[in-house]
């Protein structure tokens, strides 16, 4: 059985990977950030495996692994798909919107991969890091989101350059704006109106995670790029 482990599948383009990998019927296992959230994603996803893991705090990740119940010894593939955004100017942003987001959205995938590698070896797997735009191009009031996303992409490429000689893949995802509650949020930030139907169907995002996922091993998606459609 194919088994995928996911962050950030309590919502939004996290939550569309998980509920098109069970339809197939592929084996989850779920990072959730605490107790109450894992019970409601194992109810969401029956048989899937929960692992209890405060992604603001890297250091517990290797205690979380050790712990959990059920997490197989043969990984096909992480997605790394949590995420967390606060706007602000340079000038503005307190230490802790830099030392949040860089832990969720860098330094969290750089340490889960890690523990992880031995079992994504074994299956000779993938590693998907849904990135942003904003990890390609960094705009105003943006700088910290979009430096832990640029940390991302330089993760992905070194990895991908270390992990070939076992058979590893490595994928980056960017989506542009997505229609997600994060989306809803950061227009809240921004003091825009939000207007799902301006940006990208999760769903669509989640197929190009799949198509990733699914391409035949003489090959790999390395890097794709989803940006809105013309309307």
């Amino acid at each position: 059985m194919t088994t995928h482990m996911i962050t950030g599948a309590g919502s939004g383009i996290g939550n569309l990977i998980a509920e098109r990998l069970a339809t197939r019927g592929d084996r989850l296992v779920l990072v959730v950030r605490d107790a109450a959230r894992a019970d409601d994603l194992a109810h969401a996803f029956p048989g899937s495996v929960t692992m209890v893991a405060d992604l603001t705090r890297p250091g517990v990740l290797a205690d979380a692994v050790q712990d959990a119940d059920g997490i197989p010894d043969r990984i096909d593939s992480v997605i790394h798909a949590a995420g967390i955004v606060e706007l602000g100017r340079v000038g503005d942003l307190p230490v802790s919107a830099w030392e949040s987001q860089l832990a969720v959205n860098l330094t969290a995938p750089a340490e889960l991969t890690r523990l992880l590698l031995p079992r994504v070896r074994a299956a000779r797997g993938q590693v998907v890091f849904v990135n942003s735009g904003a990890g390609l191009t960094a705009h105003p009031q943006w700088a910290a989101y979009a430096a832990s996303k640029h940390g991302l992409k330089a993760l992905a490429d070194a990895l991908r350059g270390e992990e070939a000689e076992h058979g590893v893949r490595v994928t980056s995802v960017y989506p542009g704006r997505t229609a997600t509650p994060m989306q809803a949020e950061v227009h809240a930030q921004e003091g825009a109106d939000y207007d799902p139907d301006r940006w990208i169907d999760p769903a669509s995002v989640v197929t190009a995670v799949l198509t990733a996922l699914d391409l035949p091993r003489d090959a790999v998606i390395s890097d794709l790029t989803v940006r809105p459609g013309p309307r």
